[in-house]
């Protein structure tokens, strides 16, 4: 029996925490627990989230484009309150980081590789062979390549959501001029909300328009849930056998 190796996935927990958790404390309460200066708790705040990014490219030796992106943000984020530029960028900015993002997503939705293709249909998720296999048998390709491009155009949209909410946020928050306690504090109390008014409805996009491509795809290649993704019908069998 061969044994499969299976990639460490990342915890979650450690995510959030380097992410959203220290940055949010420390830009919020250094000065009231550590007697730092605006600029000082602002630096090490960012060094928590980019030394968390570049341990995880070290580790798993893969960039890619929300990598990328996701460190200019934080690095403009820096430049913005180390510089004292004015406080307004800040919305600004918010609002172009996923803009930007979902530019890229919807282009690729015109080319051979759409995003939701780079991200769902790939040999670690899915039984690719089998899958491409009964696309063939049923002459379904084309279907398939529109599905995805389709799929990849919804998941656009929530990007464009994810940024007018940003900017929302940021103009909600953000009240005092950057290089202040006060402008910590707020970046602070945006940084922790962003996660469950931001990320957590886009990421309920996503599994929705996930949901909705793979029972497209069920109908165009007959295979179940767990014939397609890897290691659910080894899983399934398990579960039989007890």
């Amino acid at each position: 029996m061969k044994m499969e190796k299976q990639k460490k996935r990342e915890n979650p927990w450690l995510n959030l925490g380097f992410n959203i958790i220290l940055p949010s404390l420390i830009m919020s309460k250094a000065d009231e627990w550590f007697s730092l200066s605006p600029t000082i708790a602002l630096i090490i705040a960012l060094l928590f989230p980019i030394g968390y990014g570049l341990l995880d490219f070290i580790k798993s030796r893969k960039c890619n484009i929300f990598s990328i992106i996701g460190f200019v943000s934080i690095f403009l984020t820096g430049i913005i309150g180390l510089l004292q530029l004015p406080k307004e960028y800040i919305a600004i900015k918010e609002a172009l980081v996923p803009s930007l993002i979902g530019i890229i997503v919807f282009c690729s939705a015109f080319t051979r590789y759409p995003l939701i293709k780079t991200l769902l249909f790939n040999e670690t998720i899915m039984n690719v062979e089998l899958i491409n296999g009964r696309l063939q048998e049923s002459e379904s390709q084309v279907a398939f390549q529109k599905l995805l491009s389709l799929s990849t155009l919804k998941f656009s949209l929530s990007f464009l959501f994810s940024a007018i909410l940003n900017y929302i946020l940021a103009r909600y928050f953000i009240h005092s001029e950057t290089g202040t306690v006060e402008f910590n504090k707020e970046l602070g109390r945006m940084t922790f909300w962003s996660y469950p008014i931001i990320v957590l409805p886009c990421t309920i996009i996503l599994m929705a328009t996930l949901v909705g491509l793979i029972k497209r795809l069920q109908k165009l290649t007959h295979l179940s849930w767990e014939e397609m993704f890897v290691g659910m019908q080894a899983e399934s069998n398990h579960q039989k056998e007890k």
